[in-house]
């Protein structure tokens, strides 16, 4: 008995239910468990059937779970179990029921944890306190290849290190694990093929009841591309936009970019244009070897490098000293314990290749995908910061070199001769000369400026063959360029410029035509000349001006005395430039005499300078000062203007005056609106378009361009003349020259002098008048001076004569005073010869009465 109450009292503080039941499944026992489980008194439940409690099928032993129903309706899951034994001699049934519902909601949380786990794109690794794995998800096997059975019970450490796993990493990793936030590093690991892989990992310790690190949880993040190669793109976009040189930045690229794959060595190359390789970066490679890189042009077996950027693919020499493309470049790699190499060309956004991204190996092996995604990354980024890097050379050609020629330009010129004059040893000179085109302006406004584009782009060509190596050649502007000759005195320098002269004395070839070509050279010596950069340029211009009146095609070293005619041009521009603005010009007036009958055919209008302070200055010498200095145009307008107002004024005054002619430049014929400026002003001063003769110059009629020509048509539809000044001395052909829309031939007066004498050029007058003839053209003789050379062009037939035979430039009123005394000769010699006529019929009587009717008869 006594047993038999303590095993109830056993029985009533089970902490699983415990019910027994008799032979007819009524309940005979139920604990403090059985009532708390179902929430029933045992008073009210004892005696009852089994099925009072949801009990069925209590015939066999067995173990089951089952739902019960409390009478306030919470539902528990409990686990049942079975057992039929005999008491007395009577059977007995005892049901063990236990509440599992917990441990259900548990294993609900825990399963839905492994499948958050395994969903997430973050491996999850947990080890215990002595780094053993012993929890891995889903994502660890796919990110690094390990099969649960496999990874579980290896340490860390060996399962994901490898041979460029920062130890220190993971003993940091081990020391500050037990922060309560954790700690957050980036480590290079391993997948189970030897694949490198960049990790971004979160580790956190869990501590037990007592304190004590139980387990390690680590969630590891593939950042191979997003992070690694996102910080080495802010690194070189940052360096680009703080503008820091393309050197530094391939130095921080390839040092950045080993940092990331410890095991290569890598390389930066700018290709040019011309193909040749120039080292950007590669801090880890010999400097010996970068420098015997420069200069090197790319072909199929120059490297790796060479050969990609030839190819514009990737090149892979996976043995360097076997691979025939390196055989001659092997040697220093290999010294260094390089032994393959791989190298992908860089390409701009037109398709060439500018340059190669290198990665040097140092065993024999082909590049993993690690390294392949680091490339991509590197040629995008190395095309940005080369082809930023010729934009910038781009730039500075822009703004430091001539567009048309290619030579440095004035302000590079002057970093140059600074830079020489700086470095010049005592007692040694540096010679500055300074050309200037002959004649380029008769080319470039006859031409046209594509052939006087030509022509400088020749001239350059032509002075480059004649420098020597430290020789700097550049263009100032126009047709102005500049020769820098280091190390050279006066000597030195006279025969540079003696050979540069014979060099620019072979003729040019401008398409069909073929013109001279020559300069003038002025020279200037530092220091004996000058002693700064301005003085010396100036020098050396005035030294060029010197030639220029010497002939040209010559040189000249400056003296003293250059100073003071360059000085002296420089105030006669000046007040040239007010004479025009101050009315400080005028037209004098030369008189055209038709050889028919004496008549005035018109007169030319010359332009005249008087100076308050330089007095009377000849044409010969302010024409040409207006061409240099840009006002000839003007002076042309000025002189259409103020000769009309003067035709106006002798039209009011009763003198008739049939033409005036006025000579213009060819510039003025390549302003289109030429012909309505024209019109405007004839009809400002009520003039028929018949009174005006523009005069232009032979060379005008080689230009080509449509713009002169359909100038001087649009002038001649106007009804104005148009006059070709000096015939014979430049080179209109015939063929042309019956094309072309004048009315009037002059010939020039320097075939005038030796008209009589002279049998050359009497045949070449004798060629212009039939010229003139044959195209029913009016024929100028100008320059002359004596009765002989009148009577001789009376006889060729030419038309019209001018020179001082007759009456030299006259101002208006001289002109209107020698007008009336013409007029008055005329009349005196029309008188007598009507008397002598008269006389005549009178001598000869009948018969001479008989003259008119045999002339009748003839």
């Amino acid at each position: 008995m006594e047993n038999s109450d303590v095993l109830l009292a056993a029985l009533e503080r089970a902490n699983d239910a415990v019910v027994i039941l008799d032979q007819d499944h009524r309940i005979t026992h139920f604990n403090a468990s059985a009532e708390r489980i179902w929430g029933l008194a045992r008073a009210g439940i004892l005696g009852r059937p089994a099925g009072a409690l949801g009990l069925n099928d209590l015939d066999e032993d067995r173990r089951t779970e089952l739902t019960i129903t409390r009478p306030d309706g919470e539902r528990l899951r409990v686990a049942l179990s079975l057992a039929h034994v005999m008491s007395g001699g009577v059977p007995r049934t005892i049901a063990l029921v236990r509440d599992i519902t917990p441990d259900l909601e548990l294993r609900e949380r825990l399963a839905l944890h492994v499948m958050i786990a395994d969903g997430t794109n973050r491996a999850v690794i947990i080890v215990d306190r002595n780094m053993k794995v012993v929890y891995v998800n889903a994502t660890f096997v796919g990110m690094f290849g390990h099969r649960i059975e496999q990874a579980k019970g290896r340490r860390i450490d060996e399962l994901l290190g490898g041979p460029h796993t920062d130890r220190a990493v993971l003993k940091r990793l081990q020391r500050y694990v037990a922060r309560e936030s954790g700690i957050d590093e980036d480590i290079l690991a391993y997948d189970s093929s030897g694949e490198e892989i960049w990790l971004g990992a979160h580790v956190k310790a869990f501590r037990n009841a007592r304190g004590k690190v139980k387990y390690i949880v680590a969630l590891l993040a593939d950042i191979t591309e997003s992070r690694q190669l996102w910080s080495l793109q802010q690194l070189i976009m940052t360096a680009l936009a703080d503008e820091i040189p393309i050197t530094e930045i391939a130095d921080r690229l390839c040092r950045r970019v080993e940092k990331i794959a410890p095991d290569v060595v890598s390389s930066l190359l700018h290709i040019d244009a011309e193909g040749l390789v120039h080292p950007l970066g590669g801090p880890s490679l010999p400097e010996e070897y970068s420098r015997a890189l420069d200069g090197i042009a790319i072909g199929p077996n120059v490297g790796s490098c060479g050969s990609a950027a030839y190819h514009g693919k990737a090149v892979l020499a996976m043995d360097i000293d076997s691979d025939p493309r390196w055989q001659l470049y092997k040697t220093r790699p290999l010294e260094v314990g390089l032994r393959g190499c791989w190298s992908s060309p860089i390409k701009a956004k037109d398709g060439r290749v500018i340059g190669t991204f290198a990665f040097y190996f140092r065993e024999c092996r082909a590049p993993s995908r690690w390294h392949e995604r680091i490339v991509d990354a590197c040629v995008q980024l190395g095309a940005l910061a080369i082809e930023r890097k010729e934009a910038r050379a781009q730039i500075a050609q822009l703004a430091y070199y001539d567009t048309l020629t290619g030579l440095p330009n004035r302000a590079r010129l002057r970093h140059l001769i600074s830079e020489a004059i700086a470095s010049l040893s005592d007692g040694r000179s540096v010679a500055l000369a300074f050309l200037d085109i002959d004649n380029f302006k008769d080319v470039n406004d006859s031409l046209g400026h594509s052939a006087g584009d030509e022509m400088l782009v020749e001239f350059a060509q032509r002075l480059h063959t004649q420098i020597q190596p430290g020789d700097v050649l550049g263009r100032l502007g126009g047709d102005e360029f500049v020769i820098l000759l280091p190390d050279r005195d006066a000597a030195a320098a006279s025969v540079a410029a003696s050979r540069i002269m014979e060099a620019l004395g072979q003729p040019l070839r401008l398409g069909a035509r073929q013109v001279p070509l020559s300069a003038s050279m002025g020279i200037s010596i530092y220091p004996d000349n000058a002693n700064d950069l301005d003085t010396l340029i100036q020098q050396a211009d005035a030294a060029m001006y010197k030639a220029k009146q010497a002939g040209r095609a010559t040189y000249r070293f400056f003296s003293a005395d250059m100073n003071r005619l360059a000085e002296q041009r420089l105030a006669h521009s000046a007040a040239l430039r007010a004479a025009l603005a101050g009315n400080g010009l005028s037209l004098h007036y030369q008189p055209q005499i038709r050889t028919a009958d004496g008549s005035l055919h018109g007169v030319e209008a010359l332009a005249r300078w008087h100076d308050p302070v330089l007095g009377e200055v000849s044409p010969a010498k302010f024409i040409p000062l207006a061409e240099e200095c840009g006002l000839i145009e003007q002076i042309g307008l000025w002189s259409i203007r103020e000769a009309c107002r003067q035709m106006a004024q002798w039209r009011e005054a009763g003198l008739d005056i049939p033409c005036v002619s006025v000579i213009l430049s060819p510039i003025n014929f390549q302003n289109a609106g030429l012909a309505s400026v024209v019109a405007e002003i004839l009809s400002e001063h009520g003039l028929p378009p018949e009174i005006l003769m523009l005069e232009v110059t032979e060379s005008m009629f080689m230009n080509e361009r449509s713009v002169a020509i359909e100038t001087m048509s649009a002038i001649r539809k106007l009804g104005i003349g148009l006059s070709l000044d000096d015939f014979g001395t430049g080179y209109s052909s015939l063929n042309r020259l019956a094309h072309l829309p004048i009315r009037e031939l002059k010939i020039d007066r320097s075939f005038m002098r030796h008209v009589e004498s002279d049998r050359a050029a009497r045949a070449v007058v004798t060629t212009v008048v039939r010229v003139g003839q044959s195209l029913q053209l009016t024929v100028v003789a100008e320059g002359v001076e004596t009765e002989g050379q009148r009577n001789l062009l009376s006889e060729l037939g030419c038309d019209v004569i001018q020179g001082f035979l007759y009456a030299p430039a006259l101002s208006p009123s001289a002109f209107g005073r020698w007008l009336l005394d013409h007029s008055a000769d005329q009349a005196s010699a029309m008188l007598r010869s009507v008397g002598r006529s008269i006389s005549g019929r009178q001598a000869g009587g009948a018969h001479a009465l008989k003259l008119p009717d045999q002339s009748a008869a003839m």
